[in-house]
């Protein structure tokens, strides 16, 4: 297969955007929320063993780290004239012409992705490493973002509240304790945090080394292009988490060093007292009104540690609404309601999918694209409405997460 002309080919035809097809991720320590309109039969298609599919990931050319799966689990696979291949190829392959000349030559890759991650019930408070801890295990560094979609929450699951960092005044030795008692049931470390209520339409942004239990609703992730993480609670919702995800992403000769686990930490920022006004996200309008038939939203914005890694938006247009915006990079688009079309090719939200079966909802933009103005149209009648995200550094008039105090 020739990538490179089947990809120009692709870009030709469809002014400068890929067709996506649904890329499934399943998790064997977790429980499927069953809302990311999957079929009822299909949520254990990858066999039981695997664990039940509770992840959809968005314009990724990241693989899924899960013990068992196969080299291209997690990675978005585009569609043309029958033909597939990977965007993580067509990235290869093109570079510039579909990241932007600035990504490419920093990255040489698509450095982010996005996901729905859906659970019936919360997951254990964990961190995901910063760069220099995950070089030592030949990974990177994974922040990462949420936003609650309205459209895909139509019930809250077991418990839509989130535990994130650690209440001021916490000591090391405190969480020392808690490993140590890991095999003794739930070692308590949830003791030490603080669970807020998670709210529809809104967000969080996360730094790496800092601990959080995300909660049960239907989240969607803007990330960086990793999957690297480290699980410090022991039991949640009765079930034993396995030890080996708090060590697997920790050099080999560390595994037994509680110290050292908990030095990991972002102590300062998991002790933060103004948690909540460092890290939560209100939506802010980027472009548009209900007078002008479309509002355009920032919902992930903000810096960490000074650099812009990822953000997103949530583009509303009204029924028989055309709008052409501009933005100022590549970005992966998935639409949760209503269709429509983009630069022509049709979207159109599904509302039941079969394990591996093509849908209409998901493309991803090239950076030329994007810069020149994307048409999106409403044909139909409801809102059309799609969150679309975007990599390191490409959109400079983001918001801060202060804007959203103001």
């Amino acid at each position: 297969m020739n990538v490179a002309r089947l990809a120009i080919d692709a870009l030709t035809e469809g002014g400068g955007i890929f067709r996506l097809a649904p890329t499934w991720v399943p998790r064997s320590f977790l429980q499927p929320g069953k809302r990311i309109k999957l079929h009822p039969d299909d949520y254990y298609a990858l066999g039981t063993h695997r664990g039940g599919i509770d992840e959809r990931w968005f314009g990724s050319t990241t693989a899924a780290a899960n013990e068992g799966a196969p080299p291209d689990e997690g990675l978005s696979y585009c569609i043309f004239r029958g033909e597939r291949f990977t965007l993580r190829d067509a990235v290869a392959e093109l570079g510039a012409d579909i990241v932007g000349k600035k990504i490419w030559t920093k990255y040489k890759r698509w450095p982010v992705y996005s996901k729905f991650f859906d659970n019936m019930g919360p997951i254990p408070h964990h961190m995901h490493q910063n760069d220099e801890q995950a070089k030592l295990v030949g990974q990177e560094g994974k922040p990462e973002s949420y936003y609650f979609p309205p459209q895909l929450n139509n019930v809250g699951n077991n418990f839509p509240y989130t535990f994130m960092g650690l209440e001021p005044g916490t000591t090391r030795e405190q969480v020392v304790e808690c490993l140590n008692r890991w095999n003794d049931g739930d070692n308590g470390i949830l003791d030490l945090s603080k669970a807020y209520r998670l709210k529809l339409g809104t967000g969080w942004l996360i730094p790496p080394r800092v601990l959080h239990a995300p909660g049960s609703l239907l989240t969607y992730e803007p990330q960086w292009g990793s999957d690297v993480f480290s699980m410090y609670q022991s039991m949640v919702e009765g079930r034993a988490v396995p030890r080996s995800l708090l060590t697997k992403d920790f050099p080999a000769e560390k595994h037994d060093d509680n110290q050292y686990l908990v030095d990991a930490l972002d102590w300062e920022g998991n002790v933060d007292a103004n948690f909540k006004d460092s890290h939560y996200l209100e939506p802010i309008v980027a472009s548009g009104s209900d007078k002008d038939g479309f509002v355009d939203r920032w919902i992930v914005y903000g810096r960490i540690h000074g650099e812009q890694l990822f953000t997103a938006k949530e583009l509303t247009v009204n029924p028989g609404v055309k709008v052409t915006i501009k933005d100022g990079g590549a970005f992966g688009w998935i639409t949760v309601q209503g269709e429509g079309k983009i630069n022509g090719l049709k979207l159109q939200t599904p509302a039941m999918i079969r394990f591996g079966q093509m849908t209409l909802d998901e493309v991803f933009v090239t950076a030329k694209a994007a810069g020149e103005g994307v048409v999106y149209e409403n044909t139909s009648n409801e809102p059309l409405v799609g969150l679309r995200y975007f990599g390191p550094e490409a959109q400079p008039d983001a918001p801060n997460i202060a804007a959203a105090k103001k």
